[in-house]
């Protein structure tokens, strides 16, 4: 198996497999327009509003100029809204009666020396976050080629055994069955089984 893949997480191979969903680049000129309109103002109206020019608001729409971070600011207060509120673009309409039911032994399976996980819902697209058990093969720290570390935040349940949670900035924490956390995936962090068996976790990983 290639090195590079024997601390994987499920996130990180499914973005090496292109199955992970990219963010696109926010269009601010587009996201200042789509703001102005649903207050109903003219390009006039809203760069008084925001003590900015009308030409200068018009070419920040059109793409002909970068605001400053001067005009950021005063568009957003013009706007009624905050900084991160600006660079937010909007939840494009979905439908929010989906449903997936994944089976027993229907579930994709990704396995390395360290874990094997196995992903459930898988064939949803477009999720918010990603739910997989995984089976806990580890059995000291030195199986891994370092700490494991990736974007978003995570949850993670035991559902049987004693499990070792390693973690970048904290001592090592003995979970056993029913135990939880929840942490920034950035910081690098690492199971291993302690039970003569190996436990099962589930984790839930932010998109």
């Amino acid at each position: 198996m290639d090195e590079a893949k024997q601390s994987a997480t499920p996130l990180q191979i499914l973005k090496a497999k292109g199955e992970a969903q990219s963010v696109k680049p926010l269009d601010l000129g587009a996201r200042v327009r789509e703001l102005r309109k649903a207050q109903g103002w003219t390009l006039e109206a809203a760069a008084k509003r925001a003590g900015l020019a009308r030409s200068t608001l018009s070419k920040i729409e059109n793409h002909q100029m970068s605001p400053t971070f001067d005009a950021v600011q005063k568009l957003a207060s013009g706007l009624g809204i905050g900084v991160p509120q600006l660079f937010t673009p909007k939840e494009a309409k979905r439908d929010y009666a989906r449903r997936v039911i994944t089976r027993k032994d229907e579930s994709e399976a990704l396995i390395t020396p360290t874990y094997e996980h196995r992903i459930l819902q898988g064939e949803l697209l477009d999720k918010k976050m990603m739910p997989y058990q995984a089976t806990i093969r580890a059995r000291s720290f030195d199986d891994f080629d370092g700490w494991i570390r990736h974007d978003g935040e995570e949850f993670l349940f035991v559902l049987s055994g004693i499990i070792g949670f390693y973690t970048e900035h904290y001592e090592m924490t003995e979970m056993r069955r029913g135990d939880s956390a929840y942490y920034d995936a950035s910081m690098g962090h690492n199971l291993v089984s302690l039970s003569p068996e190996d436990a099962q976790v589930l984790w839930v990983t932010s998109l």
